[in-house]
């Protein structure tokens, strides 16, 4: 059986059926075959706009404050069977927690709640990164050691600095102890094991962190070395939801997370990280090339 979805899950599938119901349902414009636009689909309804109606559809929002408006669209797309109705009020009801990202939520860049709503439900985590350890496999000290040498420039405030850190272990807390459910394949840029980040004893533990890291079964871990061969400029992560469309996520250089589940980027950077497993060290040679840094 699989594991009940969380809260972020339950939006994303109440969005996906909305977007599907919309889509398909009689036309009311003139010149449409089927299905409505969002514009059409909001009108009247003071409480959801437009955009509201797309951060629902795409599971960033659902109807915690006006779950009326949700029984409004259903009717307006044609829905009435009352055990489908049900269903999705329930989703909306059971898409209202992730208590635990709340508490985060000032402190986090665009775009990035929804995305670690996913990555804790996510069968399979792909991840990248040319110049920076990837986030779940950095050790506290290398997170702070960071955001530290970031500072000046960026000009954050000591408790933005701290309740990053929090919120970067606890990530890695959740999805490491799904090693049941999880399966997690990283591909590390040697420049981001040779760029200093804090002292030697920093860098040394999470060298070390790395090494015990890439011995679980469901974790594996990949130095992409300085050698000729394809290798992607931009880090991202793909994330396998299982039944749900998969998610590919990159950061732009205001700090936002983009997210997109078209199948044409997700196969696109699908096509770039199976080109650098090609490229990176197998297992064995990760973990000698990492103890030689040690």
């Amino acid at each position: 059986m699989a594991a009940k979805r969380g809260a972020t899950g339950q939006r994303l599938e109440l969005g996906i059926q909305l977007r599907q119901l919309r889509e398909n349902c009689p036309p009311v414009e003139e010149g449409r075959v089927r299905g409505m636009t969002r514009r059409s689909a909001v009108k009247g309804l003071k409480a959801l706009s437009e955009p509201s109606l797309a951060r629902i559809e795409h599971g960033e929002l659902n109807f915690r404050r006006n779950p009326g408006d949700l029984r409004a669209l259903l009717k307006r797309y044609g829905v009435t069977d009352e055990t489908l109705i049900e269903q999705l009020v329930e989703l909306n009801r059971e898409g209202t927690g992730d208590e635990w990202i709340t508490q985060y939520r000032t402190f986090m860049p665009a775009g990035m709640p929804h995305y670690v709503g996913l990555e804790t439900e996510a069968a399979v985590i792909s991840g990248y990164h040319p110049t920076v350890v990837y986030g779940l496999l950095q050790t506290e000290a290398y997170a702070k050691a960071l955001f530290e040498v970031q500072r000046p420039i960026e000009d954050n405030t000591s408790e933005f600095m701290r309740r990053n850190v929090e919120l970067r272990m606890e990530r890695k807390r959740r999805v490491l102890e799904r090693a049941g459910s999880v399966r997690i394949r990283i591909i590390i840029g040697e420049a981001a094991l040779r760029i200093p980040v804090g002292d030697d004893d920093v860098m040394r533990e999470q060298y070390a962190e790395i090494i015990e890291l890439a011995k679980e079964d469901h974790i594996s871990i990949q130095v992409l070395p300085f050698k000729r061969g394809y290798r992607s400029t931009n880090d991202f992560t793909i994330l396998d939801l299982g039944e749900l469309p998969a998610r590919v996520q990159t950061d732009n250089a205001w700090g936002a997370a983009s997210t997109s589940d078209k199948r044409r980027e997700v196969d696109r950077f699908t096509r770039r990280f199976d080109a650098m497993v090609g490229v990176a060290l197998g297992l064995e040679d990760t973990i000698e090339f990492l103890q030689e840094l040690v």
